[in-house]
């Protein structure tokens, strides 16, 4: 199946995030430079790049927790000059409270602003049940598995129902058997729930394994090499000559050497 791609400044009626130009630099540190690219409305995109290329500080700029020094984010045509309700953040450290327990981990965040829904109690099972922690609903973050503090999470990011979800490397930090189960249950979550997703990993299986589309990013400073369609129908094998055959190409695209004798590339370069 052809890996295709598409221009990151493509125009597109139905694009939630546009990413226009953006700069930034700390210190005397570029670590994005015209940055530009667009998210369509319920996509599923994942930002991949070495260490040190600015994933983590887009996602931020995305989010409005950093300013751009140039250039602009929008959100349904809107400049993003802070952080929104329309956006929910998972980060990479689980960044759980360890005096609440799950139930009040989650509420918190109903509770920035004060929640209005006309039903909180049953708004926080909903997000229990979602994320399967219904009989850990009453335990304190140190009880829980890596797995099961990211979860959280997510759910405490899902609380106030985003438009958009940002994930900053979320499941870096626990074994492959578990992020292999995190990774179902966060489609099955992004299929229900049908939000955009924004995705920063540094793992490629892991972004051919979740994303509709993989923006690559170079470094030294950050840019935009290609913006990447995954065109493998779900549920995705990492066995299949597909998926392979997308992820050996990612890693050319990265410099990366590729273990050719798991699969083909059909003859195709980078």
């Amino acid at each position: 199946m052809a890996l295709s791609e598409q221009s990151p400044n493509a125009a597109d009626s139905a694009r939630k995030i546009v990413v226009d130009g953006v700069s930034k630099t700390y210190d005397s540190v570029q670590a994005l430079s015209d940055v530009s690219l667009s998210v369509r409305e319920g996509e599923f995109c994942c930002i991949v790049g070495p260490s040190g290329c600015g994933k983590t500080t887009l996602l931020r700029t995305i989010a409005g927790l950093e300013a751009a020094d140039s250039g602009s984010v929008l959100v349904d045509g809107d400049r993003v000059t802070e952080p929104g309700l329309d956006r929910g953040m998972v980060f990479q450290e689980y960044a759980l409270f360890p005096w609440r327990t799950v139930r009040g981990n989650i509420r918190f965040g109903l509770d920035r602003p004060a929640c209005d829904c006309p039903d909180c109690d049953q708004r926080l099972r909903e997000l229990v049940d979602l994320v399967g922690l219904s009989e850990f609903e009453d335990a304190y973050p140190k009880t829980l598995s890596g797995g099961m503090k990211q979860r959280v999470g997510i759910a405490r990011a899902l609380a106030v129902d985003p438009e958009i979800l940002l994930l900053d490397e979320p499941f870096g930090s626990v074994d492959a058997r578990t992020r292999d189960g995190l990774h179902e249950e966060l489609l099955d979550i992004w299929a229900e729930t049908r939000q955009t997703v924004v995705f920063v990993t540094h793992d490629i299986d892991e972004a051919v394994k979740l994303a509709d589309s993989i923006v690559v990013l170079d470094d030294d400073p950050g840019t935009v090499q290609s913006t990447v369609t995954v065109d493998v129908d779900r549920p995705r094998e990492r066995t299949s000559r597909e998926f392979v055959d997308h992820v050996a190409r990612i890693r050319c695209k990265l410099g990366q050497p590729s273990d050719t004798s798991q699969g083909s590339m059909n003859g195709n370069s980078c």
